[in-house]
């Protein structure tokens, strides 16, 4: 069982940056790949970028290649989301998750927990 906690939304304009968090419960945390989802108003979950269970390995969507970096620091139990030149289409809300096994993401990869969101918010 993991339980995940996201951290760091908030208001920003265009352009601009932030850091989210996802705090991870459990001693297994370093046997998951996890996952960055986000949410926007009307539109279905959408996948933002996934890491392997040792950091070495991340992936991306087209829409923010080169604008956010996601890492995971295993002995803090804690996977990060940095996301740069941020613009009013990346407003959504925004969720961790955690798929079990030491394997490498695919489109068909299943996430077996879920965090409660953060909202992320940006003006124009």
């Amino acid at each position: 069982q993991v339980q995940l906690v996201e951290s760091g939304g908030g208001l920003v304009q265009a352009g601009g940056s932030l850091r989210l968090s996802c705090a991870a419960s459990g001693h297994t945390f370093s046997s998951y790949g996890m996952g960055w989802f986000r949410q926007a108003p009307g539109k279905g979950r959408e996948f933002v970028a996934d890491i392997t269970w040792s950091g070495a390995t991340s992936y991306y969507a087209d829409s923010v290649k080169g604008r956010f970096t996601i890492s995971r620091d295993n002995a803090r139990n804690t996977v990060n989301l940095l996301m740069n030149s941020l613009k009013p289409e990346d407003t959504a809300v925004y969720y961790c998750a955690a798929r079990g096994g030491r394997s490498y993401y695919t489109p068909g990869s299943s996430y077996a927990y879920w965090g409660q969101g953060t909202q992320v918010t940006v003006s124009s």
